[in-house]
């Protein structure tokens, strides 16, 4: 596992975070943040729906940025959260942040991703209501095959978008060149979107990037990735760093 030297592309707090696990087991890696994280203004909308958070059976949030800006949304116009309310999370950082916040939290024991999120049996229990409600607190975009999932079951689906992801301004040649000085054999990516920001980023070069190992979070993400010409995908089934640790042991590195 420690012959693996890996691109790290969160947002720039997560990537330090993975960075200093990663190093406790030995793992080389070098950051370079593909998503920064812009909150939303304040909008009727968002308040519409926070006051009427009450009417939705679940909540499902998927990222850390959205449970952060969310509960402070709450806190701002419920003194306390609706009680008998089920709240969901897709990862299990996403779900401690919640948790801290005193909410009933669940989110799956494998794979942070919405395929083992729908399989909770908590999920099902939440939903086992007349006129099932959910809310998706998220960014801008994403996520939209658990809403279209939640939608075929007759479940009411609307969205709190929070904030919007955007690709950081890096020089020309910058991910290429970082690739090639610090002899770089893996790429990381944590959602779709990241994966569309090292293509964008990558240019000209991406077609000698694709023959890099590239550790994705799901098994969409790996289609992504496949039908973008990645060679060697690993699909990490979850985003968390346990994850990709666990697929790190799975995958020798490259012999060179």
């Amino acid at each position: 596992m420690t012959g693996w030297r890996l691109l790290l592309t969160r947002p720039a707090e997560e990537c330090e975070a993975l960075a200093a696990t990663l190093a406790e087991h030995q793992v080389f890696s070098s950051s370079l943040p593909l998503l920064a994280i812009e909150p939303l203004e304040a909008s009727p909308e968002q308040r519409d729906l926070i006051l009427q958070l009450d009417r939705y059976c679940a909540v499902v949030v998927v990222s850390k940025p959205a449970a952060r800006l969310g509960l402070d949304l709450i806190d701002r116009y419920w003194l306390e959260p609706p009680a008998n309310q089920h709240w969901f999370s897709v990862g299990a950082a996403t779900g401690a942040l919640l948790e801290d916040h005193g909410l009933p939290v669940s989110w799956p024991a494998v794979g942070d991703d919405s395929e083992a999120l729908l399989a909770l049996p908590q999920l099902a229990d939440a939903l086992s209501v007349h006129d099932p409600r959910v809310l998706i607190m998220r960014g801008e975009g994403g996520r939209d095959f658990l809403a279209d999932c939640l939608r075929g079951q007759g479940v009411a689906v609307d969205y709190l978008e929070l904030y919007r992801r955007c690709l950081p301004d890096y020089p020309v040649g910058t991910l290429a060149h970082r690739v090639e000085s610090e002899r770089l054999n893996g790429l990381v990516v944590s959602s779709g979107q990241g994966l569309e920001n090292l293509q964008r980023l990558a240019g000209d070069a991406w077609p000698e990037l694709t023959c890099l190992t590239l550790f994705v979070p799901s098994p969409r993400v790996a289609e992504q990735a496949v039908e973008a010409g990645a060679k060697n995908v690993v699909d990490c089934r979850g985003a968390s760093a346990a994850a990709l640790l666990a697929a790190l042991r799975q995958h020798p590195a490259p012999a060179h």
